[in-house]
């Protein structure tokens, strides 16, 4: 009974350590990514329109996502995915980068750092409502942990203000967290790499006209900067960094490996020291070594599932190896519902 209970509700998942290693290496490869984001946007907007950028982005990903389909001889999704992939279309291809890039018209892209942090609990949550996880305590606890160390670290490098771009990225975040879940839940059955080409895909008819539009209503006349911002959030930030990124959240879980987010606002502030020669203190190696602290317990920690699926699940009777109880039964019944020696003819009646 103790057995049935456990294999018709939320069982833990405990991935294989392999499996689990993959997808924080690779969550960290995709974080890697997107980490140059928020200051690469900002280098686009400072001379192209936030729509172009928002839109121009996400067409030339969806070219690249269609060479890529064409290439590998990707098969289509089935009807109930297509739905699925619009959601992740209107997450992380049309939500995420236009509200970022409005933001950034005035906000900086540090101060982005403060608001992104939000980004991994806005994930577990979501992870709860699309991907069926269920973390538990320990987990949250870790989570928001970091969450605090990260706010407290940004705050205090963005000098405690709050600015209006903050209005949009906090809609960015919310977009995104969905986008992602849902990306992650479905990269379970279709692979990460055709989860984000098929969403560029779905958005294309919409991508396409409103870039044109941006281009030929706003010009393209722009520096050198704009131009490499632009081609790295099209070429990494919307489509190679989500190859290694929806690949991660399904193979070690979508509240656990977005957690690795966390890191993103530190790699922020990493880049702006070693490419924009900005100074990196001891706060940073100290706010560092918190999340790191904060994103090793998460991985730690149990989460339930309601898909059915896991890396390792738990061993379950089956008819084809009963256990002994199972085969006395088994053979007390064959011993009732055989029929009686008696009933069959024997010799002696038959002589009688």
């Amino acid at each position: 009974m103790r057995a049935a209970s456990n294999a018709t509700g939320p069982e833990p998942i405990t991935p294989a350590a392999p499996r689990a290693r993959a997808g924080l290496a690779l969550g960290l490869l995709g974080v890697a990514g997107f980490s140059f984001t928020l200051p690469a946007t900002r280098l686009a907007v400072a001379d192209l329109d936030p729509w172009l950028v928002a839109f121009g982005r996400a067409l030339i990903a969806g070219l690249l996502a269609a060479a890529y389909l064409a290439a590998v001889r990707a098969p289509l999704p089935t009807r109930a995915q297509w739905g699925r992939l619009a959601v992740v279309a209107a997450g992380v291809v049309f939500g995420f980068p236009l509200l970022t890039s409005l933001a950034l018209v005035t906000g900086e892209a540090q101060h982005g750092a403060v608001v992104v942090a939000l980004l991994p609990a806005a994930t577990a949550l979501a992870a709860v409502a699309r991907a069926g996880e269920r973390p538990g305590p320990l987990f949250w606890a870790a989570a928001v942990a970091g969450l605090a160390i990260v706010l407290t670290f940004t705050l205090a490098q963005s000098g405690g203000a709050v600015a209006v771009a903050d209005v949009f990225l906090l809609g960015a975040i919310a977009a995104c967290a969905v986008g992602y879940a849902e990306g992650g839940a479905l990269s379970r059955e279709i692979g990460g790499a055709r989860t984000i080409c098929w969403a560029l895909i779905v958005a294309l008819p919409l991508t396409t006209p409103i870039a044109v539009a941006g281009a030929a209503t706003t010009g393209l006349h722009a520096g050198a900067g704009a131009w490499l911002g632009l081609a790295y959030v099209s070429v990494v930030s919307m489509f190679l960094g989500f190859f290694a990124w929806y690949a991660g959240l399904a193979r070690g879980g979508v509240a656990r490996v977005g957690q690795v987010q966390l890191l993103q606002p530190l790699m922020t502030f990493t880049w702006a020291g070693l490419i924009l020669g900005e100074h990196v203190g001891p706060g940073t190696v100290l706010a560092a070594a918190g999340v790191l602290a904060a994103v090793v317990a998460t991985q730690r920690a149990r989460i339930a599932t309601s898909y059915g699926q896991q890396a390792c699940p738990p061993p379950r009777s089956s008819p084809r190896s009963p256990s002994p109880p199972r085969s006395r039964w088994s053979r007390a019944s064959a011993s009732r519902s055989s029929p009686p020696p008696s009933s069959s003819p024997s010799p002696t009646r038959s002589r009688a």
